[in-house]
């Protein structure tokens, strides 16, 4: 039977750099969930898969920022603790249920222990502690393919300097190739926000006028291949949203935008279902492809109120029992408030997997069976989604992930395919301008830049002029004190850019915490800034300066093959 279409599973694994900075409720633990309850359980679904002759080909973002801290000593330390802390937890959950004699419970509590026992099996036993190693080992076996994102998930197109972008971009290519003994060939830009060549300047003051290059250039330069963008950004809707008529600035920064950006003409239909060649203006001559995000996959799957997450049957996430934390009550529906939730019966939800990925399945099918014809060549439906959404948000999604990925492979009219694996075997010839935009709320960068968050873009705006000036001046200094101080300079810079700070704050869901990083990070960078300037005149630093330099070293230890000179003003002039 011929083959109809392509099926691509787009996964974006991140969290911001949180080791040595807190725990509970913000901080370490968002590592430590993540890991037991995402990261591990995808690892046993993909070896499974691969075991069972099912190759998943998925395409998975593994994150700079995030590999650094699940290779980190203190991750696995810590993740050690924190395992120990939940199976202890659930047994005296179970203790008290048995006193009840509450059977229900008791075994729901039976359950958490036999979860959490197994996670600590599979990361101690079986992956020897290397989770970034197992999941190098599929890539290596042609199950799945990694991509990388930026270095700490920079919002790249509000970043004010080139070399910022360069360097997020730099950092991200090399550190993948310290953890996976390769290159990458594609990258999850953050947020999914890109920026054509236009007339740019900051949104925080309008002043600075000059062209600045579309991101498909730096992608280019640094030998990646292909991004993701959101659907609206193929369609031809400008990505206006609902937010600019409130917000005075970005509207402006909009305006700024659409006088700035010449949309190319196409002769074409444009179809989502299919990668493109992007290109913002005639002399850039890469081969740079972006792949669509498919929305009615899309919505079946995120959504919490009309998606398969929202079923009914399924373990509800917000509802836990304290002090331990463990969730033993059911969805019940989409408008059930804490306590009218229902108790979770595992015997059920079996059947409801089975009902959705079967249901999944077929719309995938026929996406590529109607839709997908307008593609040039084999149309390609790709399913992006947040990681963390699989076992975290929803603790059934590997197991749906895996009944919907064997179903897929088993069905002879659709090919399972990552990324580079559709590049290899079709060769578009559709180039087309994207506009500028990013798959937050609204379309465009309100979520990131907006009434709240202003400030913080002014702090990095200066912050980034300052690194450029430091690169410039000590990059190359013989002192080798200077050239440590400098490296952490960098360090705390790339901190400070992280995108999760802002998305934080407007989400309202972590705002002090983030407030506080953002703060931290400037103040850190303006200690070492100001330390630098002093040993380069020659001055020694006092004992109080010294040692702030030695605490943000010894707590921020990312990136150790960082180098100051890609943030130098040259490297963009060379470019």
């Amino acid at each position: 039977m011929k083959i109809k279409g392509a099926f691509s599973l787009v996964l974006h694994s991140h969290l911001p750099y949180v080791l040595s900075h807190g725990k509970w409720p913000h901080g370490m633990d968002w590592l430590n969930e993540a890991a037991a309850e995402t990261y591990l359980p995808l690892l046993g679904v993909f070896n499974q898969l691969a075991q069972e002759g099912h190759p998943p080909k998925v395409t998975i973002g593994l994150s700079p920022v995030l590999c650094e801290q699940l290779a980190d000593p203190l991750f696995k330390e810590e993740f050690r603790s924190y395992l120990e802390m939940k199976i202890a937890a659930a047994r005296i959950d179970k203790k008290s249920f048995e006193k009840l004699e509450d059977e229900q419970m008791a075994h729901l509590a039976s359950n958490w222990i036999s979860f959490y026992s197994g996670i600590y099996d599979d990361f101690f036993d079986k992956y020897d502690q290397d989770i970034i190693g197992a999941y190098r080992k599929l890539q290596d076996d042609e199950q799945l393919e990694i991509i990388t994102c930026a270095a700490t998930h920079g919002y790249l197109p509000l970043l004010g300097e080139d070399v910022c972008i360069e360097a997020q971009i730099k950092q991200a290519v090399v550190s993948y190739e310290r953890h996976f003994r390769r290159k990458p060939n594609g990258i999850w830009l953050p947020e999914s926000a890109y920026r054509p060549y236009r007339e740019w300047s900051q949104p925080t003051d309008g002043k600075e006028t000059r062209f600045r290059p579309g991101l498909e250039e730096f992608l280019d330069r640094h030998g990646l291949r292909f991004f993701y963008v959101d659907s609206h950004m193929i369609e031809g809707g400008k990505a206006l949203g609902v937010y600019l008529e409130r917000f005075e600035a970005l509207q402006k920064y909009y305006q700024q935008f659409s006088s700035g950006y010449t949309e190319l003409k196409d002769d074409f239909t444009r179809s989502p279902y299919q990668s493109y060649i992007v290109q913002s203006r005639d002399e850039f001559e890469g081969r740079i492809h972006a792949f669509i995000r498919d929305p009615r996959t899309g919505i079946q799957v995120w959504s919490g109120e009309h998606g398969y997450p929202g079923d009914g049957a399924y373990l509800d996430f917000h509802k836990k029992r304290y002090p331990g934390g463990h969730r033993y009550w059911r969805v019940t529906s989409a408008k059930a408030d804490l306590g009218s939730k229902l108790l979770y019966d595992p015997d059920t939800v079996q059947q409801r997997i089975t009902e959705n990925a079967a249901h999944f399945k077929e719309i995938v099918r026929q996406i590529l069976l109607h839709e997908g014809q307008e593609a040039e060549g084999l149309p390609i439906v790709c399913a992006p989604f947040d990681t963390e959404l699989f076992g975290h948000w929803w603790f059934e999604g590997p197991r749906w992930l895996y009944q919907s990925i064997k179903w897929l492979d088993l069905d002879p009219e659709i090919q399972l395919m990552t990324g580079s694996e559709y590049l290899d075997q079709i060769h578009t010839h559709r180039v087309v301008s994207l506009p500028e935009g990013s798959w937050g709320e609204g379309g465009f960068h309100h979520i990131w830049f907006n009434e709240d968050t202003q400030w913080s873009w002014e702090l990095i705006y200066a912050a980034e002029k300052k690194i450029v000036e430091a690169a410039d001046k000590w990059s190359d200094h013989p002192d080798s004190r200077i050239q440590e101080v400098l490296r952490q300079l960098c360090r705390e810079l790339l901190l400070l850019e992280s995108s999760d700070w802002q998305f934080l704050i407007s989400t309202v869901s972590a705002r002090d915490y983030a407030e506080t990083r953002l703060v931290g990070h400037n103040l850190d960078f303006e200690r070492l800034y100001k330390l630098l300037t002093k040993l380069a005149d020659g001055e020694e630093p006092t004992e109080e300066e010294w040692n702030n330099y030695k605490y943000a070293s010894e707590r921020d230890t990312l990136f150790p093959n960082i180098d100051p000179k890609w943030w130098c003003s040259k490297e963009s002039a060379n470019h």
